[in-house]
C-alpha cells in the first residue's frame, strides 16, 4: 500500500491544473494577456496543437493529440502498477502521467487545452504553458537526469 502513497500527486497536480485554468478562463479574455514583469505575462491562448502548438493548422491533430497521450497515460498507468521502480523513476513518472491527464482533459471537453504563462524578452516569446506542461517537464527532466546520474556512476 505504502507504495502506492505517490499516486496522490496526481489528483493535487490535476486540481490545480484545473483551477488556474478555470481562473484564467473566467478572469481574462480569450487572447488578453495581464503583465506581471518586464519579462512575463498570463495571456489567455489556446492550443489545438501538441507542445508548442505543433500541427496545430493540421486536418488530423485533433485525432493525434487525443489518442496519443491517452494511449501515454495508459503505458504510464501499466508500468507504474506492474513495475516497482526507485522512488525518483516513479515521481518522474507520476508527473508525466499527471500532466497528461490534465491536458487531456481540456482536449476531451473543450477540443483544446488552456496555456497561460507567457515568458519573453522584447518581442521574443517562449510558446505559452501551464501547470500540466510544468508538470510533464519536470517529470521527464528528473527522468533524465536519473539516466544520466546511472550512467556516469556505472562508467566509475
Amino acid at each position: 500500500m505504502r507504495r502506492y502513497l505517490i499516486f496522490i500527486i496526481i489528483p493535487l497536480i490535476f486540481a490545480l491544473d484545473r483551477w488556474t485554468k478555470v481562473v484564467i478562463s473566467e478572469r481574462i479574455p480569450y487572447l488578453e494577456s495581464v503583465n506581471i514583469t518586464s519579462f512575463f505575462s498570463i495571456v489567455h491562448v489556446r492550443n489545438y496543437g501538441g507542445a508548442f502548438s505543433l500541427l496545430s493548422q493540421h486536418p488530423f491533430s485533433k485525432y493525434i493529440f487525443t489518442f496519443l497521450p491517452l494511449i501515454i497515460i495508459f503505458v504510464l498507468i501499466y508500468i507504474l502498477i506492474k513495475h516497482l521502480l526507485p522512488f525518483s523513476k516513479t515521481l518522474s513518472l507520476v508527473c508525466i502521467l499527471s500532466g497528461a491527464i490534465g491536458n487531456i482533459y481540456d482536449r476531451l471537453i473543450n477540443g483544446y487545452v488552456i496555456d497561460f504563462l507567457d515568458f519573453f524578452y522584447k518581442h521574443y516569446h517562449w510558446p505559452a504553458f501551464n501547470v500540466a506542461d510544468i508538470s510533464i517537464s519536470f517529470g521527464v527532466c528528473l527522468w533524465l537526469y536519473m539516466e544520466l546520474l546511472s550512467l556516469i556512476t556505472k562508467k566509475r
